[in-house]
């Protein structure tokens, strides 16, 4: 899979038209799958150049092809990019690859997300994102790293997401992680 046969945002679970009839969706997982597992890391790593030519949407599809492939050396690349947010909805890709990773330092990733951008009312990114994946990786891995964010006057509360039920967060996210883990087992 080439640069220029990049796959379309317009399908990903999480955007607005994601939302596809079982029939093309059973196509597009295998597709999905199949990227993720064809795709090599310099194309990947291309993609994710602070300095390239990569729009959100490329970069959106690219956290995803990661998370799916279970590419973990991506990891801290994800990371610096989830934690600078230079780029609209770009994060949402970066969270959720980072919660699939499933992982201990996932989870510190994205308290550290939160705890940058939650106490920032005029930094309304992906904080829901960051929020689900976080108290889906405590239910995964028996941690509680979410609770002090939902304590009553916490963070989360006095955030510009407060109007978001959290644990609608965490199944958005969960149900997210449902269709990556469809799309990696369509083509394994």
């Amino acid at each position: 899979m080439g640069r220029s046969s990049w796959p379309t945002t317009d399908r990903l679970p999480g955007t607005s038209s994601g939302r596809l009839p079982n029939e093309e969706r059973t196509d597009f997982l295998h597709a999905l799958g199949r990227d993720a597992h064809q795709v090599t890391d310099a194309d990947l790593d291309y993609m994710l150049q602070p300095d390239g030519l990569a729009s959100w949407r490329e970069r959106l599809t690219t956290a995803w092809l990661i998370g799916i492939g279970g590419r973990t050396q991506f990891r801290s690349v994800l990371a610096d990019l989830l934690l600078e947010s230079e780029l609209t909805y770009a994060g949402q890709g970066y969270a959720l690859a980072i919660t699939r990773f499933g992982e201990p330092a996932d989870a510190d990733i994205l308290t550290a997300y939160l705890d940058r951008y939650l106490p920032q009312p005029d930094c309304h990114y992906d904080q829901d994102w960051a929020l689900g994946g976080l108290m889906h990786l405590d239910a995964a891995l028996g941690s509680t790293h979410a609770a002090r964010f939902l304590e009553p006057d916490g963070p989360w509360s006095r955030s510009s997401f407060s109007d978001r039920a959290p644990a609608r967060c965490h199944s958005w996210i969960a149900e997210l992680i449902d269709y990556a883990d469809l799309a990696a087992r369509a083509e394994a």
